[in-house]
Order: C-alpha cells, then sequence, then structure tokens
C-alpha cells in the first residue's frame, strides 16, 4: 500500500512540475531571458530559444550563430545600437495541434543614422516539453504561408496574432 502511495505522489508531482512550466510565467522569463541574451549578444541563447526549424533554415546552429554574429557586427558598425528591449506580456496558454502556444508582446527601442526605432513586435512561443522551456518565432513569420509551411506544417491556431507597430522619429543633432 505504501508503494502505491508513492507512486501516485511522484505522478501527481511530475504532472504539477510539467503544468508548472507551461505556465505563462515561464513564457515570460524564457522570453525576457532571450531579449536579455539579444542585448548581451548571447547568442547562443537566442538560438536554444528559436524555434528549431527556424535554426535548420538558416543553415543549423553554427551557420546561424555565425550569421547572427556578422548580422550585429555588420549593424553595429554602420551605428546600430539596441537600446532597449522588453517583453510586455504573454497570452494565456493553448494547447493546439499537440503544442502549447502563446503569444508574446515585446518592445523595441533601436538608433541608427540620426533615427529612433520604437518597435512593439510579438513573438509565438512553443513550448518545449522534452527540455522544458520555451522556443520562439517571430509571430510576423506566421504570415509568410510559404515560410510557415516549412517551420509549422498545416499551422491553426486560435490566437490572435496582432501586427507589428513600428514609429520611427528623426533624431536632432
Amino acid at each position: 500500500m505504501n508503494r502505491l502511495k508513492n507512486l501516485l505522489l511522484l505522478v501527481v508531482v511530475t504532472i504539477n512540475l510539467s503544468v508548472f512550466s507551461q505556465t505563462k510565467e515561464d513564457a515570460l522569463k524564457d522570453a525576457k531571458l532571450t531579449s536579455k541574451a539579444t542585448l548581451e549578444m548571447d547568442f547562443e541563447t537566442v538560438l536554444n530559444h528559436t524555434l528549431p526549424k527556424v535554426v535548420d533554415l538558416m543553415g543549423g546552429q553554427d551557420a546561424a550563430l555565425t550569421l547572427l554574429i556578422s548580422t550585429f557586427d555588420t549593424m553595429k558598425m554602420q551605428g546600430f545600437v539596441f537600446e532597449k528591449a522588453d517583453i510586455i506580456s504573454v497570452s494565456d496558454i493553448v494547447k493546439e495541434q499537440g503544442q502549447y502556444r502563446c503569444i508574446v508582446e515585446g518592445f523595441n527601442q533601436m538608433k541608427m543614422a540620426q533615427q529612433r526605432i520604437k518597435s512593439k513586435s510579438y513573438l509565438l512561443g512553443v513550448y518545449n516539453e522534452a527540455e522544458g522551456f520555451w522556443w520562439f518565432i517571430e509571430a510576423k513569420q506566421l504570415k509568410n504561408q510559404p515560410l510557415i509551411d516549412q517551420v509549422i506544417p498545416n499551422f491553426e491556431t486560435s490566437l490572435t496574432i496582432p501586427d507589428d507597430d513600428v514609429e520611427v522619429e528623426t533624431l536632432e543633432d
């Protein structure tokens, strides 16, 4: 009888830990971690939290890392500065097509060539059940049908995917 109680307790704890990792708080934590990694140019962390099929389309982990480093180095040489990268909120989590998903709202502020760019953008979060953390893809990419067919075939969602909102202001010297 004791073994049965212990087994039942283990099952309940395991289920609760699994559900806990799928919470809005964990999605928010992982999104903030990824956003911070972007600001710090820690692209290995960014790629670990990028939907794997996106990384595959970039040529794999090593090619994607090289591409990100090269792109950000070029932007930096051109005067690009990331001033802010904040995660604002996470939608409710839904389970559809065998995945836990959510929409993450973010705010980015950048400066380049006498302009400040403020952008409200969105990510689709997909929970990685095997490893217990969230992957992300830019939500605007979900509207690119040829790309989404490669990344998430037969993609359907009940989540509302807002359009990005970008504001550009000219800076005075």
